[in-house]
């Protein structure tokens, strides 16, 4: 499948579909834990970025990695420069700075292999957070200026995460908030 029949095929679709090397892969729905994570992650990063020029985006905002794909659906995805889109359909981005994956038994392999490379290929993308649901555990991997990934491991209900792309500043205890952990 081409990218433009992707793209064609995914506005029309009643389910969200990621395209890999010619492939649209139907996405699975989400678990209670999962959607309460991400909601707390887009209210902790939205209001932190509410009175700047900046913008987060929850899970249905399709990201390309180039303009052919490989085409994704970070849960969360969110920016501090001017938004650029592939199209004037304005629902696929092309320069997240930030993007978050909640991991999940049956994709945090490819979450963390092949989306994690395409994502470092990505000029814009200076942050990837992969957020535990087990656990009160955020893997944040940080681009440095010599293009190398930084790994910083944050653990446990007191633990704080810096976004220094977005200027914000996480706690964990609000990123799990009534999730129980």
């Amino acid at each position: 499948m081409s990218p433009e029949a992707y793209l064609a095929f995914e506005r029309r679709a009643d389910v969200r579909h990621q395209y890999v090397e010619g492939e649209a892969f139907a996405m699975a729905g989400a678990s209670e834990r999962h959607n309460l994570i991400v909601t707390n992650l887009l209210i902790e990063i939205g209001l932190q970025l509410r009175d700047r020029p900046c913008r987060v985006y929850p899970g249905d905002l399709r990201v390309a990695v180039s303009e052919q794909g490989p085409f994704y659906y970070p849960d969360v995805a969110a920016l501090c420069a001017e938004p650029r889109f592939l199209d004037a359909e304005r629902d696929t981005l092309l320069n997240p700075e930030v993007v978050v994956e909640v991991l999940s038994p049956s994709t945090e392999a490819f979450d963390r292999g092949l989306k994690f490379s395409h994502y470092r290929t990505m000029p814009s993308l200076n942050e990837v957070l992969f957020v535990a649901q087990d656990a009160l555990r955020v893997e944040h991997f940080a681009r440095q200026p010599d293009g190398r990934w930084l790994f910083s491991d944050h653990a446990g209900s007191g633990a704080v995460l810096e976004l220094p792309s977005l200027g914000c500043r996480l706690e964990l205890a609000r990123i799990y908030d009534k999730l129980g952990l």
